[in-house]
């Protein structure tokens, strides 16, 4: 009960303060409040885009949770979904006559391996040569950007559109939107995410394989000790890590846009470290943390237009604020010394 009681204190203290700043700003907490929740939850369809903007960060909390377990610091999931979901395009435009449900299964593959790819490369320079892979994580992210960037803008460039973006996938590719959401892009990934996320929690709680992974992440010299081969299990994390976020292309490219637009992350990868570290790299706790900050990102666009001195940036400075009040062992810490009963010292009986 405590570790749930934790977090949720963390999430009222965090949003909490971000609402004091915007009453420093000048605006009322309450009516900032209430357009929050009006814009997150008001009505089907804006329930509906926060259940699409909540489906990416399901995946690439996953992926930095998965690799927190092994000891390792996943910057690097801006990058895999990114070549996830332009493998995912390339396959839907080059075999566009491809027809379903075969074309939506290779198109997912396609996403999964490129991610997986992308994910292994930082995962093999830490365990065979020693690179750290927060650097190689980082300096991926601009090769990816720079990689599909040329793609989209030289190879399969769409002959009918200005913008950055490549051909239409077949029509064999798209996959189910659920109709329910009055016209938002809820497709079969959410489910997938879910889905995606027991996997997670089988793996890493009810397998051998998740065993050598937490031991490595916990303890690397115990887990070599045991047997392990740590860098085997590393490049295994990361490639795992590389395949979940390359799985968010399967929402974009296959749910909503049909195609690879350059730019079309709001950086869901560095949001989803603070989705994992919210979640406490549990499974479940990723589910709704992913969806609170789905909730902070749709709720906070009417901002532009509901408030004069706020703006949708509101929503950068509560993520913070929530990640640090979750961060602040320190101040749980004092809370816990706080509530505990002092016991007087005594001497032979007598006391002091």
């Amino acid at each position: 009960m405590r570790k749930l009681l934790q977090p949720i204190l963390a999430v009222a203290l965090g949003l909490a303060l971000g609402l004091a700043v915007t009453w420093i700003a000048g605006e009322s907490p309450w009516h900032v409040l209430k357009i929050l929740e009006k814009g997150a939850f008001g009505s089907g369809y804006d329930f509906g885009m926060t259940l699409f903007y909540t489906t990416p960060l399901i995946f690439t909390g996953l992926s930095v949770a998965v690799a927190f377990h092994a000891g390792l610091f996943n910057i690097g999931a801006e990058g895999q979904l990114t070549v996830g979901a332009l493998a995912a395009a390339v396959v839907g435009a080059v075999w566009s006559g491809l027809s379903a449900p075969l074309a939506p299964v290779v198109a997912v593959l396609a996403a999964l391996l490129a991610g997986t790819i992308w994910g292994a490369i930082p995962g093999w320079l830490r365990a065979r040569r020693g690179s750290h892979e927060v650097i190689n994580t980082i300096m991926l992210n601009f090769i990816a950007a720079g990689l599909t960037s040329y793609v989209a803008l030289y190879l399969l460039k769409n002959p009918d559109s200005q913008n950055p973006e490549t051909r239409p996938i077949g029509p064999g590719y798209l996959i189910h939107q659920f109709g329910i959401f009055g016209g938002a892009p809820v497709s079969a990934a959410l489910p997938l995410a879910i889905l995606a996320a027991a996997l997670v929690w089988v793996l890493l709680w009810r397998t051998s394989l998740g065993f050598e992974i937490r031991a490595v992440g916990q303890s690397e010299p115990a887990a070599r000790a045991a047997g392990i081969d740590a860098g085997r299990i590393r490049i295994i994390a990361m490639c795992l890590a590389g395949g979940l976020a390359g799985l968010v292309g399967v929402g974009e490219v296959l749910g909503n846009a049909g195609k690879f637009k350059v730019g079309f992350s709001p950086e869901f990868g560095f949001i989803g470290i603070a989705v994992a570290l919210l979640g406490r790299n549990q499974p479940a706790g990723i589910l709704a943390a992913a969806l609170l900050f789905g909730a902070l990102h749709k709720g906070t666009a009417d901002l532009d237009f509901e408030t004069e001195h706020v703006t949708r940036e509101l929503s950068l400075i509560l993520q913070a604020l929530v990640i640090l009040s979750v961060s602040a062992d320190g101040l749980w810490s004092w809370m816990k010394e706080r509530r505990r009963p002092v016991i007087p010292e005594t001497a032979g009986g007598v006391t002091c």
